[in-house]
């Protein structure tokens, strides 16, 4: 299973992690999610979903790489995405963690809108296969975690009504489904009221 593993260059900078209020207004949702079963770990031990939030340019705060099953997570979690590097597939992250393998597709996301402050991953089979081509959807042919997927976010930023929908499926990343708002509990209502509406 292609699954949870990083995929970009990682240059980690090993520190503990000073945002404790954001962590906390991250985890509101992050604990959402666990419950629903949107994030958590397949039997094979692979965890899913990830959860961030913009804490000034295009730095971000996103769930750590391999804490999709850990239920309840806490600053240990989390780091903070200080650069990053599309063309060259580089990450450098600061925190007690490495950052999530989503990392360059959460940068593409707040990279192309200034409005975007929150973004969610989450997995869940039923509503990727109701909206799938439906909504704005990723090619089949892009993997999770790679410079393509974030250069396909850019594409469906400026070919459909990504930016007005704020919720887009991953066909080429089975189960995998983004929302993202101007703030964490829009992120997370878009992904309650799309399951609503199924």
């Amino acid at each position: 299973m292609d699954e949870g593993y990083i995929k970009y260059h990682c240059n980690w900078i090993e520190a503990n992690n000073t945002f404790t209020e954001q962590v906390a207004a991250l985890n509101v949702w992050r604990d959402v999610m666990y419950q629903k079963g949107w994030m958590g770990m397949y039997s094979n031990g692979i965890g899913y979903g990830n959860i961030s939030m913009r804490i000034n340019g295009n730095t971000f705060l996103i769930s750590g790489t391999a804490t999709g099953g850990v239920e309840k997570l806490d600053d240990r979690h989390y780091c903070l995405v200080e650069a990053y590097s599309i063309e060259h597939n580089s990450v450098t992250c600061r925190g007690p963690i490495k950052a999530s393998s989503e990392s360059l597709t959460h940068a593409m996301i707040y990279e192309t809108s200034p409005e975007i402050n929150a973004v969610i991953h989450i997995h869940n089979m039923d509503m990727w296969n109701d909206m799938k081509n439906k909504i704005p959807t990723s090619h089949e042919a892009v993997a999770y975690g790679t410079t393509e997927m974030a250069l396909e976010i850019k594409r469906l930023f400026t070919t459909t009504q990504l930016a007005f929908s704020k919720i887009m499926v991953m066909a080429g990343h089975e189960e995998g489904i983004i929302s993202f708002g101007k703030d964490i509990a829009e992120a997370g209502n878009i992904l309650m009221d799309a399951m609503s509406t199924r």
